[in-house]
């Protein structure tokens, strides 16, 4: 959740890799990312996947985010498209 100018994600940053102000990282700022994110998989990360596969990120929380509503929900749409694909990967 972002509100205001800050980034709330204190209660994640354990879990899944943020820059030094608390944005998500997600896709290639993962592998930019000094150091470098422990990525687990042989594959890079999907556009808005976070250091943890399968788990997405989307709007203003995320690192380098256009901080729009209307790039928010285009996000949110595209990390559903990204989680179905996913899911998909896993099933085979």
């Amino acid at each position: 959740m972002l509100i205001g100018a800050d980034p709330r994600t204190q209660w994640l940053q354990r879990a899944v890799e943020c820059d030094q102000r608390g944005y998500v990282l997600t896709g290639r700022d993962l592998a930019a990312a000094k150091p470098p994110t422990r990525w687990p998989l042989a594959r890079p990360p999907l556009f808005l996947e976070t250091s943890l596969p399968g788990v997405f990120a989307a709007g203003d929380v995320r690192h380098r985010s256009v901080k729009r509503v209307a790039s928010a929900v285009g996000e949110g749409a595209i990390a559903v498209q990204l989680a179905h694909e996913y899911l998909a990967d896993q099933a085979t």
